[in-house]
C-alpha cells in the first residue's frame, strides 16, 4: 500500500469509528465493525493502523481534545492574570472549551464519545489526567470546602458537565447553544460549592473510619463460655 493509501484508509476509519463511537458507545463497536463501514478489507486494517480499540478511541479523539486543551489553558491563564479566586470562573473553564465543539457536526460526535467515555467503569483515565484538567482541579481545590474534595467534587461535576454536553449534542444542531452554556456553567459551579450534608458527613466519615480490630481466636468462645458458667 502506497503512503498516499495508506493515510486515506487511515481518514476512513478514523471517520467510521468517530460515526459508529458516537451512535453506539465504545464496548459495542468492534474493530471489525470499523472495518466493515470504512469499507476496509478486513479488521487488520485497523489494527495496523491504531493497534486495538484503545488506540482507535484515542486517535479519533485526539484532535478534539488537543484543541479542548488549547481553550482551557486560555481560560485558566486569563483566570490566574486577573488573580481569580472565585468558582464560578473555573466552572466556565471546564465548560466552554467543550461546549466549542457543539459548532460542528464532527465536535458534536466527540462530545457523546465523551459522555460514554467518562461514564465507562472505569472511565477512561487520559481524560481525566490531561495537563488543562490537572491544572483546573489543583486551582479548585483551595476554594472547596475539605469535605467537598474529600467526597471527589471536582469529578463528578465533570461526568456531569460531560453528560449534559453529550445530551445537547444529540439535538437539532441549528439551536442556539448560548443560554444551554451558561447555565450549564451555573449548575458546576452550583454542584462545586453545593453545602455538604450532616447525613453525607456522617456517612462519609464512617466509610473512612478504621475497622474493629478482629478479636484474638477463641475469645468469643471463651466469652461465652464464661456467660454460661455459675457466678459465685
Amino acid at each position: 500500500m502506497s503512503e498516499p493509501e495508506a493515510a486515506d484508509t487511515r481518514s476512513a476509519l478514523l471517520t467510521a469509528a468517530r460515526r459508529l463511537l458516537a451512535d453506539h458507545g465504545i464496548e459495542p463497536v468492534s474493530l471489525r465493525s470499523v472495518a466493515r463501514a470504512a469499507g476496509a478489507r478486513n479488521v487488520g486494517a485497523v489494527q495496523y493502523h491504531f493497534g486495538n480499540r484503545d488506540g482507535l478511541v484515542r486517535a479519533v479523539m485526539a484532535p478534539y481534545q488537543a484543541a479542548v486543551e488549547i481553550r482551557r489553558d486560555a481560560l485558566l491563564d486569563e483566570y490566574q492574570a486577573s488573580g481569580g479566586s472565585a468558582v464560578l470562573p473555573l466552572a466556565a473553564a471546564l465548560v466552554r472549551p467543550w461546549a466549542a465543539e457543539l459548532a460542528t457536526v464532527e465536535g458534536r460526535q466527540y462530545l457523546r464519545i465523551l459522555g460514554h467515555a467518562l461514564g465507562q467503569i472505569p472511565p477512561m483515565e487520559d481524560l481525566l489526567t490531561s495537563a488543562s484538567l490537572v491544572r483546573w482541579r489543583d486551582l479548585l481545590e483551595p476554594l472547596l470546602s475539605p469535605n467537598a474534595v474529600r467526597l471527589h467534587r471536582r469529578f463528578t461535576s465533570l461526568r456531569f458537565a460531560a453528560y449534559e454536553l453529550a445530551a445537547r449534542a444529540r439535538i437539532d444542531p441549528s439551536r442556539d447553544n448560548r443560554l444551554f452554556e451558561s447555565q450549564l456553567i451555573d449548575l458546576v459551579a452550583g454542584l462545586l460549592l453545593a453545602p455538604v450534608s450532616d447525613e453525607t458527613r456522617r456517612r462519609a466519615l464512617s466509610r473512612t473510619a478504621p475497622a474493629p480490630a478482629p478479636r484474638p481466636a477463641g475469645q468469643d468462645r471463651d466469652r461465652a463460655a464464661a456467660e454460661r458458667s455459675p457466678r459465685s
